[in-house]
């Protein structure tokens, strides 16, 4: 049973969300500009004015080209009533596990086969797109459920509607993409309602995986990369030369920022010089910590705490089960993707494959992301206010007035039966 008021009922009604739109574009105009500071060539544009320094980085006007392109993405998603998204749910899951187990026999990059080759040198990346097939199957199949995963079957299609592409971009050598589906599956049975049991059941799994990992990788010694990932975590300078160069030219670069940052475009940066791999991709925020220094990093920061906050208001106000649950998905993968990349980056995590939402150059997870936020703006443009199964208003005892008397307050108490 539940009180509910006028306050509610208008948090309740649907609304485009004009607030996380902004800030979604701040970061992506942010991006553009951190992207070009980190492959700024000052022998080609180092007279030329901002645009021009844009332009002239291939990365960054590509990016550009992305962000200007991708209202049409936005206006296409929220023009079509979410709940609609139940029909499409399926077939688009289909598609995309499809396009994963197509390209396992890709060209390798990096020891990962995760890519297809498009025009004009483009990419697609497929497992960036399963974080939202998973994200729309979980929420059909959990919200379709009052009692998720109580059956035998019905637990199995759970765990396996995540499993699936989870698996494939393992086998395509992708872990960081695929700790993002996990991480997005179990939030999302968290806030549906599974049973404690599963929850801590699957958590001490991961526990004991984790473990066996990270053990196995400190005994063995191997030369596997991944398990190099790992023994230069726990002890970077070990592995300066190899494993470990890459957390601590960023962790030097990040300092090197101090307070305030040295600036943008500064030919002998760290930035300018390459001194950290992929600073324009997975490690944009060494370049963006040396830049803007350690205020400048926390402003970036606190924006994404409001995109992740204002997603959970959101779904604490959506009435309906589906749409909540895909506010709750889209916050997850935000979230995790903002939290390992900044740790990683400053050697709190492990280095795995996970670029920053909207700063970190790549279309495919610029699209993810906004396609995400599109859905979040869905839900809430076309929510309906929910009817409770009943309602009474019953008068509780308020105030004494000046006369010693109580005053009578009515208020609205309903619930579902």
């Amino acid at each position: 049973m539940s009180i509910t008021g006028a306050d509610e009922t208008r948090r309740t009604k649907p609304f485009f969300d004009v607030f996380l739109l902004v800030i979604t574009y701040t970061l992506m105009v942010l991006g553009v500009l951190f992207i070009s500071v980190a492959t700024y060539n000052p022998s080609v544009s180092a007279d030329l004015p901002l645009i021009g320094k844009i332009v002239n980085s291939n990365s960054g006007s590509w990016q550009a080209i992305f962000t200007v392109a991708s209202p049409l993405v936005v206006w296409f998603i929220v023009s079509i009533p979410y709940e609609q998204f139940r029909n499409y749910a399926r077939p688009f899951y289909a598609i995309i596990v499809s396009l994963l187990m197509l390209t396992l026999g890709t060209q390798s990059i990096r020891n990962v086969s995760a890519w297809f080759d498009l025009a004009l040198g483009r990419m697609l990346q497929p497992s960036e797109f399963a974080k939202i097939a998973i994200i729309l199957m979980l929420a059909r199949r959990i919200s379709s459920n009052p009692r998720p995963m109580s059956t035998v079957w019905d637990a199995i299609f759970t765990l396996g509607t995540a499993a699936v592409p989870v698996l494939i971009t393992l086998a395509q050598g992708e872990a960081g993409s695929a700790i993002v589906m996990a991480v997005i599956f179990y939030v999302m049975i968290y806030f549906g309602d599974v049973d404690w049991k599963w929850l801590v059941g699957l958590g001490l799994i991961a526990l004991i995986g984790i473990g066996v990992v990270f053990g196995y990788g400190i005994i063995s010694g191997s030369d596997n990369y991944r398990l190099l990932r790992i023994l230069s975590f726990l002890d970077p300078t070990k592995y300066a030369q190899s494993a470990g160069l890459q957390i601590l030219n960023s962790q030097e670069a990040i300092g090197s920022g101090g307070l305030q940052g040295i600036g943008l475009f500064i030919v002998g940066s760290h930035s300018q010089l390459n001194f950290v791999p992929e600073d324009w991709t997975d490690f944009v925020f060494a370049s963006i910590g040396e830049a803007v220094g350690f205020l400048g990093s926390v402003a970036i920061i606190i924006l994404y705490l409001c995109v992740i906050l204002r997603m959970l208001y959101l779904a604490r106000y959506t009435m309906d089960k589906y749409g909540r649950l895909i506010i709750i998905g889209v916050m997850a993968m935000m979230f995790f993707h903002v939290f390992q990349n900044v740790a990683m980056t400053i050697g709190l995590m492990p280095i795995t494959g996970i670029p920053l939402p909207f700063l970190s150059y790549g279309g495919s997870n610029l699209l993810t992301n906004v396609i995400g936020v599109s859905l979040v703006l869905n839900v809430t443009n076309n929510r309906s206010v929910a009817t409770p199964a009943y309602s009474m208003t019953v008068s509780v005892p308020g105030r004494k007035t000046k006369r010693g008397r109580k005053q009578k307050v009515y208020v609205n108490v309903s619930g579902e039966r």
